[in-house]
């Protein structure tokens, strides 16, 4: 493969607050949700296809993710293709460092850099506009990430308004060995049910209210996580503790970075060697 002519981070997210306000005549549901970027990252590289015929093709470090056309980078590609009418000749690779199936936005991060990249690398042919609409027709998250910022998100979450967010908040993410498959999540949202002992109320931070209403559903389903969460709540090093989006991954807001490094190893010894435990921080790229 030749060298990359083009790299871009694809950084990860979390939901400060998520609430589901019901279901819309087109299917998804109403949010209100705070999106915030982290400084955890996967990088996409773009380089010259070579091969003849010179079609794209998609490579990813992390041989369990498919490079097809269901990959969100392929789908994105060929949004991109259509909205300029222009065929797209790349060789992209993605370095994947956010688990997926986590609720942090790794796939949507991608797609929306995959739009951002073809963009410059074509002379800026597409407005941010157009761009975020594009990606607002491959996920309800990819238009966040085309924002570069904290971002308040209403409709089915691509109606965005950047925040200023002056806070640098140390969080630690812990993700359990499975993904939760966001639609199911959804669809079981207005049968759930709270479980008994379990904190569901909004925690109250200067950064806003706390609080994810897909816990209901993915607590009832997966005991794991509410544990999980209780556990962190219980430590003196965590400020407050949420599942993002929908889920599997549960994070804590620590009081600081260094109760953020000794929450995580205690985390890692608490959840065993099969979970993911990663320390990073959330605001302002």
């Amino acid at each position: 493969m030749s060298s990359p002519v083009l790299q871009l981070s694809c950084p990860a997210k979390i939901n400060l607050h998520l609430r589901v306000l019901g279901k819309r005549e087109d299917g998804f549901h109403a949010l209100d949700t705070r999106l915030c970027p982290l400084d955890l990252s996967d990088t996409l590289s773009f380089s010259e296809a070579s091969a003849t015929p010179r079609i794209s093709q998609l490579t990813c470090s992390d041989a369990s993710l498919p490079t097809d056309e269901t990959n969100l980078v392929m789908k994105a590609l060929r949004a991109f293709e259509k909205a300029t009418g222009t065929p797209q000749s790349w060789n992209l690779h993605l370095e994947k460092r956010i688990p997926h199936g986590a609720g942090l936005g790794g796939g949507s991060s991608n797609a929306a850099m995959t739009l951002r990249g073809l963009n410059l690398l074509s002379g800026h042919p597409l407005s941010q506009e157009t761009l975020v609409t594009l990606g607002s027709q491959l996920g309800s998250d990819v238009p966040f990430f085309l924002y570069d910022a904290v971002c308040d998100a209403t409709g089915r979450g691509e109606v965005l308004t950047p925040l200023d967010f002056p806070w640098q908040l140390p969080v630690v993410l812990i993700k359990p060995p499975f993904g939760i498959p966001t639609p199911w999540a959804y669809k079981q949202w207005s049968t759930s049910t709270q479980l008994h002992g379990v904190l569901y109320a909004p925690q109250l931070c200067p950064w806003g209210p706390m609080v994810n209403d897909l816990e209901r559903p993915v607590f009832e389903k997966w005991s794991l996580l509410p544990a999980l969460k209780m556990w962190l709540l219980d430590q003196v090093e965590t400020r407050a503790a949420l599942m993002s989006g929908s889920g599997s991954t549960v994070f804590a807001v620590a009081q600081s970075e260094t109760d953020a490094a000794a929450l995580a190893t205690k985390a890692a010894a608490h959840c065993g060697e099969t979970t993911w435990v990663k320390v990073v921080r959330a605001g302002h790229p």
